[in-house]
């Protein structure tokens, strides 16, 4: 009788042990550092031209254009953008520019050409639509992962793929629109392959998806996403000519270019 006690206290303690190091390998917050990374950190800077195709609920459809340049001061954390919109002609000549930080606000201007006017976009605004599209400015250049508290959910397959479920609260509510949104992130690469945004209600009213992935320069790179609002509105954004390590100057960067064009990098 005392072996049968001893046997079943055994296997209790195997199995709580068990699940106990199988919570502490499956760390969401680790899992969310690990794609920011992947995402928005790839290679020390980059280059790509993109294409927005922005349709609205009623069907109609509205193209940009523009050149995105990227470089990293410090791997998840100071980092720099620039966009310059090259089409439609009623925009062209846009900018929009990033200076990155990890534990303050992050610096965001837009350059409206046909008025002239250089516009500081505040931290409260960076939800809103970027150009028009269902992507908004914090979607351009990433949302930190100190500004949410993130919640292992489970492992699931999509599309193929194996993926950690990510459930992220953010921890100051009234600076968002949205009460939670759940991402699903690919083992293998951390890229994330679709986030599910929340309103206040609970109800789901906006969805990114990455729809295609290709390697480049021994990296994965996403190079089609789409928004989803539950409206029927969408946007689909497709990256050609991506390069990576190109030696972007950190002189880019700065308002000067807001006005001047740098066009040894736009070309």
């Amino acid at each position: 009788m005392i072996k049968i006690k001893t046997a079943t206290a055994t296997i209790i303690f195997l199995v709580v042990l068990f699940s106990a190091h199988g919570a502490i390998s499956v760390d969401a917050d680790s899992i969310i550092e690990k794609s920011n990374l992947a995402y928005y950190y790839a290679g020390d800077d980059g280059k790509a031209r993109a294409t927005m195709r922005i349709k609205d609920r009623r069907g109609r459809v509205r193209t940009r254009e523009l050149v995105m340049l990227r470089k990293d001061l410090e791997d998840g954390g100071r980092q720099n953008f620039y966009i310059y919109f090259t089409a439609p002609a009623d925009i062209k000549g846009m900018v929009f520019m990033v200076k990155k930080f990890p534990r303050r606000d992050d610096d965001r201007w837009l350059y409206i050409p046909s008025v002239d006017l250089i516009k500081r976009i505040v931290a409260r605004d960076k939800r809103l639509s970027f150009a028009g599209s269902h992507f908004t400015y914090e979607d351009v250049s990433g949302r930190s992962p100190q500004d949410d508290t993130h919640t292992f959910l489970r492992e699931e397959r999509l599309n193929g793929m194996d993926t950690y479920v990510i459930e992220n609260i953010p921890k100051d509510k009234d600076q968002v629109e949205f009460s939670r949104y759940i991402v699903w992130i690919d083992k293998k690469t951390h890229l994330p392959l679709r986030a599910e945004y929340y309103d206040k209600r609970g109800r789901l009213y906006r969805t990114l998806v990455t729809e295609k992935i290709d390697t480049i320069d021994g990296i994965p790179t996403p190079v089609r996403i789409r928004a989803e609002s539950a409206d029927g509105g969408s946007t689909v954004v497709e990256f050609t000519e991506i390069r990576y390590n190109i030696g972007i100057p950190d002189s880019l960067f700065t308002e000067r270019y807001l006005r001047r064009v740098p066009r040894r990098w736009i070309r």
